[in-house]
């Protein structure tokens, strides 16, 4: 037991710093020279470790640097919207090797025949772009809109995905794919990547709102990731704030994901567009409307204003039930808005009768679902891959 976490130790240490020599390795984890040399004898012999060169220009020989090996295990990472479903593949050291985009223009129900299709096609051109097929995998990780509900294995809060409400969905996917798979909502995603790579390094207790064609909230106190006894918690698309109608009847009667009601109808792409043209400023997207919005004073500062006072609104909400030291606006809305944005909504929140937290636009480059799915994946596969026992 005691050899097995100490390779674990080093194995992690290997992850986080890249290669490392032998005695420098020792220095980490407080074995002896001999004890270090056995360990990654063993872990060598093992294929979970490499030599990959020496350190030179210091007296003395040349010391030999020990890494990960990249082969000793893959993941594969899918972020699924209503368009299609993105793939990436990565080995062990986290080093992406390939992706692969299935686009889902099709009616709904052809869609819903053919999920795990059309996830199985996103997969194996993630892999053949890697030059790897399916037997190479160790872990998946799916990142979807909506939740799990870990009683009943359904993918709630969810309409707008055909096909992905099955009790046996996961089942079924893992079968096809050959491992271990875990479905996650794409907003906790948002936030383990925040965690790993963006504003939120630092941060315990954080609040990461999402806007964009949907809207949503990941919750992560004391470092857990808050998910609810349906998966639901952080659905604040869904919440009654003024001036928007009330979602009524739930993911079970709405054919959109908004339900016809609540925060999204506020916040959300659609609403963003709508909010631009009644200023004046004609734009297909959200991203183009604020980037107009950016450019045109008067309309546009107005077109800011009254989204900051929305969004203000809801993070008030958020901000007096949890508390969260820190609140990372992500999504498309929040991107394209950036600093000017911020501002706003800051100064919106300044003099509520709420505690004050500090308000970030999200840090994260590229798209922030797949990193996460694919941090998840990761941490599943060393999990099992490092333990030597």
């Amino acid at each position: 037991m005691l050899r097995a976490m100490n390779d674990r130790a080093a194995l992690e240490l290997l992850v986080a710093h890249g290669p490392l020599t032998r005695t420098r390795l020792g220095e980490l984890t407080g074995l002896s020279k001999p004890t270090a040399s056995q360990l990654l004898a063993r872990l060598e012999a093992a294929g979970l470790v490499r030599t990959t060169g020496n350190v030179t220009g210091r007296p003395g020989p040349n010391a030999q640097l020990y890494e990960i090996n990249p082969a000793a295990a893959h993941v594969a990472a899918l972020a699924v919207d209503q368009e299609g479903i993105t793939a990436a593949v990565a080995d062990i050291t986290g080093q992406v090797l390939g992706e692969h985009r299935v686009n889902a223009e099709a009616t709904a129900e052809s869609v819903r025949n053919r999920t795990g299709e059309l996830v199985a096609e996103a997969v194996d051109g993630a892999l053949a772009a890697a030059g790897l097929t399916r037997d190479d995998l160790r872990q998946t990780v799916i990142g979807t809109p909506g939740a799990l509900d870990p009683r009943t294995g359904v993918l709630r809060y969810a309409p707008h995905l055909p096909g992905w409400q099955s009790r046996t969905m996961r089942d079924e996917l893992a079968e096809v794919l050959g491992t271990p798979l875990v479905i996650e909502n794409d907003v906790n995603l948002a936030a383990v990547a925040e965690q790993h790579h963006g504003t939120a390094q630092d941060f315990d207790d954080f609040a990461l709102v999402w806007a964009d064609e949907g809207v949503g909230a990941a919750i992560v106190l004391g470092g857990t990731l808050l998910r609810g006894a349906t998966g639901g918690a952080g659905e604040i698309g869904y919440m009654p704030l003024p001036g928007a109608p009330l979602a009524r009847g739930g993911d079970d009667s709405a054919a959109r994901p908004d339900a016809g009601g609540g925060f999204q109808k506020l916040v959300g792409s659609p609403a963003v567009v709508e909010l631009a043209r009644e200023h004046g400023i004609q734009a297909p997207t959200a991203t183009k409307a604020l980037a107009s919005a950016l450019r045109t004073p008067g309309a546009g500062d107005a077109v800011l204003t009254e989204l900051a006072r929305r969004l203000a609104t809801g993070l008030a909400s958020v901000v007096a039930v949890v508390d969260p030291e820190l609140v990372v606006l992500s999504g498309q809305v929040a991107q394209a808005g950036g600093e000017r944005l911020r501002e706003l909504v800051e100064a919106e929140m300044t003099g509520l009768a709420l505690p004050r937290p500090r308000l970030r636009i999200s840090a994260v480059e590229g798209d922030p679902i797949l990193i996460g799915a694919l941090q998840t994946a990761l941490a599943d596969a060393r999990h099992t891959v490092f333990d030597t026992a």
